[in-house]
């Protein structure tokens, strides 16, 4: 999507590849001539409760006793991440990741930031496993710029367009995150009350649980599931990962480079139909039920069912990550702290379980399907509404601070 606006009436060649060519009285200058970069400090000595914000590349996160800078400064990663410039006017404390950079010279700040949006990053970054960028690479940047009063009608340009632009990406953000809740909600009242809502209802003996249809069990896994650890001889069978998002697939399909075993012999295997928990990420949901003949970590729980006919397998994928569930993961998971949370077989084994007629499980599994992709293709038209937006941001930014169009 570019933005359609007058051009100016004579334009040259800069000779630098990313820029292209620009307005015939533009100056070609590198960021030094404008910019005295610094390095950040550790915010460690100077934290606080409360204070002056503590600025890292993903922004704010923490609040310091003291500044470290006050005015107006382009903030510029120096390890990690290192393409989200930010610009920040007032008391503020960079780590020691980033630099911040300050004006000296007639220049809008603000100016500067808009074309720092734009450098190409992976033409500088380090091969390393962590990108980084020098204060050298940074000063000899190369840039057009125009006469002072210019460039602050490309800012007030920017900033009023930019506003508008993420406003309406906002909004769709939002609108994306109540279609999620509604899906949610959608789900959960459909494998805990059913599809009738004029249905006898009966209490589940369980708080968490709530009331189910008259005609519905409710057993304890024990009495459903037998755990199984059957063990990879020569661990050649497909490696299959837990997801809380996509539940059990093949690691081949994701983009997973890390933590690959020298040998999976010993992996535990599970079979089509066997429920499989990521004990470490299980109050997250991360849990599913296998499609193929696989193997796992040897930590994660595999179950599989007495009867193979007591449960449709989406239904119980369903179930097993709504939020009474998740709720019930997390508050009876065992851990010093959220991230080192243990669900254990006896948990699982001890939880109560709902089970419907495998025939009613059918026709909630078809109702979700149907209805989930209702509201997955709204979600996907939202956020390929969103992607158009930030293309369009971007090409904003890119055509005003090279000159392609003409700010009046």
């Amino acid at each position: 999507m570019k933005p359609v606006l007058n051009r100016y009436e004579e334009y040259k060649e800069s000779g630098i590849k990313w820029i292209g060519e620009c307005p015939t009285h533009w100056v070609l200058k590198k960021f030094k001539h404008f910019l005295r970069i610094n390095n950040g400090l550790d915010y460690k000595d100077v934290q606080s409760e409360e204070g002056y914000p503590v600025i890292g590349s993903g922004g704010q996160f923490a609040y310091a006793q003291s500044y470290l800078y006050d005015g107006e400064a382009l903030l510029l990663g120096r390890k990690g991440t290192i393409d989200n410039p930010m610009f920040i006017n007032g008391k503020f404390w960079p780590v020691d990741t980033m630099f911040y950079a300050i004006k000296h010279g007639e220049v809008n700040m603000k100016f500067l930031y808009y074309c720092a949006k734009r450098i190409p990053f992976s033409f500088y970054s380090t091969s390393t496993a962590l990108p980084s960028m020098t204060q050298k690479e940074i000063n000899n940047h190369k840039i057009v710029i125009p006469s002072y009063a210019e460039q602050s009608q490309i800012v007030t340009f920017l900033d009023s367009k930019i506003e508008k632009i993420d406003n309406a990406i906002s909004q769709k953000e939002n609108l994306i995150e109540l279609l999620k809740e509604r899906k949610q909600t959608l789900i959960q009242n459909a494998v805990t009350k059913g599809l009738n809502p004029k249905v006898r209802m009966k209490k589940s003996g369980t708080n968490w649980i709530g009331d189910i249809p008259e005609h519905w069990e409710i057993k304890r896994g024990k009495y459903v599931f037998t755990e199984i650890d059957e063990r990879s001889e020569e661990g050649n069978e497909e490696l299959l990962s837990v997801s809380h998002m996509t539940g059990v697939t093949p690691r081949s399909e994701k983009e997973v480079n890390m933590f690959l075993a020298e040998s999976y012999i010993g992996s535990k295997v599970c079979r089509p139909g066997d429920l499989v928990y990521n004990i470490m990420w299980a109050w997250m949901g991360a849990l599913g039920v296998a499609h193929q003949v696989g193997i796992v970590s040897p930590s994660y729980g595999v179950y599989r069912l007495f009867d193979k006919d007591t449960f449709n397998p989406s239904f119980l994928e369903y179930l097993l990550k709504t939020v009474p569930y998740i709720e019930y993961y997390n508050r009876i998971s065992t851990g010093l702290h959220s991230s080192r949370l243990r669900f254990y077989s006896h948990m699982f084994m001890n939880m109560r379980i709902i089970i419907p007629p495998i025939k009613e499980q059918n026709q909630i599994v078809d109702f979700i399907k149907d209805e989930s992709d209702r509201y997955n293709i709204s979600i996907s038209n939202n956020l390929s509404q969103i992607d158009r937006l930030k293309e369009y941001k971007s090409s904003l930014i890119d055509s005003a601070v090279t000159g392609k169009i003409k700010v009046e």
